[in-house]
């Protein structure tokens, strides 16, 4: 069942047409990764999707549908009402998106109060559930303002409050950029795992080819606005159609399958990736 589908998406900056004429489409449980140099348009259409594009970009054709529901000239009342809850974001500036001079906590009882109709007792055992999901120190990071944190506890955190209502597409937009190459793969580990108890969709966007790899279920190729290549991954990696795309994965290193040889006297030792 496709949660998310777009059909010849055109949104255009005053002359510029930064997306143009984008189809694609998103199930029930599957990673789309959505793959393109900086500039190409990913981030807007992420954007479009929930209804978070600036005043000075337009969506000039097309549509954009969540199930059966169109949602592609929502009001800003309308999407308040399914942002958070059916669609949910992870933005790379995880600092973003917390409010600096209120505790986590309360950030937290804020988005269920809108969402649900839960009793305060209940809004608080359910944020500490999810907080503990994310493998954080529950009860000190829900007291806790966003800087009294580390960016990998706040990018726990913000995890934990984009999947806690379930929602049925998850946006992450290059969600591990500003963290270090562990830290990062222990969050992606933690999308997955999520993830994958909701039946989320998910939407991946990313520049980095090793997480598509190893979390993608689909991929999407975005050059200059146009999708020039959408399928399914291990054939797009093994066959890739075009030139972009070629150049993109003969691009990443390979996997060292042997032991690299060192000076005498040093450990052996694998190279990793």
């Amino acid at each position: 069942m496709n949660i998310l589908t777009i059909k010849d998406l055109t949104v255009k900056h005053r002359d510029s047409t930064i997306l143009d004429q984008v189809n694609l489409t998103v199930q029930e449980g599957e990673w789309l990764a959505l793959v393109g140099e900086s500039g190409s348009g990913k981030s807007v259409m992420a954007s479009a999707i929930g209804g978070l594009l600036p005043s000075e970009l337009m969506v000039l054709s097309g549509k954009i549908f969540l199930d059966d529901q169109e949602i592609t000239r929502f009001s800003e009342k309308e999407f308040q009402k399914i942002r958070g809850k059916e669609i949910a974001y992870i933005f790379q500036d995880y600092q973003g998106a917390f409010t600096p001079f209120m505790t986590i906590g309360k950030q937290f009882d804020e988005m269920l109060k809108t969402h649900t109709g839960m009793s305060k007792n209940e809004r608080k055992e359910f944020a500490l559930l999810s907080l503990k999901n994310v493998h954080l120190s529950e009860e000190r990071v829900y007291k806790s303002y966003p800087f009294q944190l580390s960016g990998g506890q706040l990018q726990r955190a913000a995890i934990a409050m984009a999947t806690i209502l379930k929602p049925k597409l998850l946006i992450a937009d290059e969600p591990t950029t500003a963290l270090d190459s562990l830290t990062a793969a222990k969050v992606l580990e933690l999308i997955a795992e999520l993830t994958k108890q909701t039946k989320s969709a998910v939407l991946f966007i990313t520049h980095d080819l090793r997480h598509v790899r190893k979390y993608a279920s689909n991929l999407a190729i975005i050059l200059r606005g146009e999708i020039v290549e959408f399928g399914d991954k291990k054939t797009i990696i093994k066959q890739p159609q075009h030139l972009y795309t070629k150049q993109l994965f003969s691009a990443v290193p390979k996997l060292r399958e042997t032991p690299v040889r060192l000076l005498p006297n040093t450990v052996k030792q694998e190279a990793t990736y």
